[in-house]
C-alpha cells in the first residue's frame, strides 16, 4: 500500500472507495460505467461509492444530455473534509458529556444484576486467580475465602507456581477449608479440614464479591466460571463460615 492510499484510508476511505477515488481524479469527468470499468467493479457498487463520495464533498456531478458525469473535487477539498469531520467530533463529545450520567444510571444497574463469565485451560484459571489477587488487593479487609480441593489443588500451583507468594507479597489473607489430603501453609492463610481422604470434583474461591468455581474437564484441562452477585457470595460466605466454625 502506498503512501498515498495509507493516508486516504486513514481519512476513512476503504480500498473500493480509494480505487474509486483515484480513478475519478485521473479521468477528470466521466460516466459511472467508465469509472466502474476503470476500478474493476459493478456500476451498482461503483454508484454507491459516488454517493459516499459525494456525501463527504470529494466529487460532484452534472447531468448531461444522456448520462450523469462524475467529476472530482479539487484535492483541498479533503483538507475541508477533515476540519468538517473535527467539528462534528467535537460537537459528538459534547453530546456525549451531555447524555454519560443516563449511561451511567443505566450501567449501575446492570451492575446490580448477577454476571457470568466463563474461562478454559490454564490461560483462564490463571486469569481467575490473578482477579482473585488483583480484587481482594483493593479491598479494605484485604481477605477471601476457599474450599480448596486435593484433586485441583496440584492444577491451580501448576498453571500459577509464584501465587502464593504473589499473595502475601500483596499482603493478601486466606482462609481454606481443605477437602482431600495434602495442602500447607505459606503466610498469611489458615487452613482447615473439611475431609483428609477424598477431595471434591470443585475448587471453590469466594472473593470481593464473586464466586468462582474450577473443575477439571476429561482430559485434565482446567474450565472455570466466575459468578458476580454480591448476594450468591454473601450467602457462599455464611456458610464457608459456618463449617468453619464447626472444624
Amino acid at each position: 500500500m502506498t503512501m498515498l492510499e495509507a493516508t486516504l484510508k486513514k481519512f476513512g476511505l476503504n480500498e473500493k472507495e480509494i480505487r474509486v477515488y483515484l480513478n475519478i481524479l485521473k479521468l477528470g469527468s466521466a460516466p459511472v460505467r467508465k469509472i466502474a470499468e476503470e476500478s474493476g467493479l459493478n456500476r451498482t457498487t461503483t454508484h454507491d461509492i459516488l454517493n459516499k463520495l459525494i456525501a463527504e464533498s470529494l466529487v460532484s456531478f452534472v447531468d448531461k444530455t444522456k448520462h450523469r458525469y462524475f467529476t472530482a473535487e479539487p484535492p483541498e477539498h479533503l483538507l475541508a473534509a477533515l476540519k468538517t469531520k473535527k467539528t462534528q467530533l467535537e460537537q459528538t463529545e459534547e453530546d456525549v458529556q451531555k447524555i454519560l450520567p443516563e449511561l451511567k444510571s443505566l450501567y449501575e444497574k446492570s451492575e446490580s444484576r448477577p454476571k457470568a463469565k466463563y474461562f478454559e485451560g490454564d490461560v483462564g484459571l490463571r486469569t481467575i486467580l490473578q482477579d482473585v489477587l488483583n480484587t481482594v488487593s483493593r479491598t479494605a479487609d484485604r481477605q477471601y475465602f476457599v474450599f480448596s480441593s486435593s484433586a485441583i489443588r496440584d492444577t491451580v500451583h501448576r498453571v500459577f507456581p509464584d501465587y502464593n507468594q504473589e499473595r502475601t507479597r500483596l499482603k493478601v489473607a486466606v482462609q481454606s477449608i481443605s477437602i482431600g489430603p495434602g495442602g500447607t501453609l505459606h503466610g498469611l492463610d489458615e487452613r482447615k479440614w473439611l475431609s483428609e481422604k477424598v477431595g471434591s470434583p470443585t475448587y471453590t474461591l469466594l472473593y470481593a464479591g464473586k464466586v468462582a468455581l474450577v473443575s477439571l474437564e476429561d482430559n485434565g484441562a482446567p474450565l472455570g466460571v466466575v459468578i458476580e452477585d454480591n448476594n450468591t457470595y454473601q450467602t457462599q460466605v455464611m456458610i464457608f463460615k459456618s463449617i468453619w466454625s464447626r472444624l
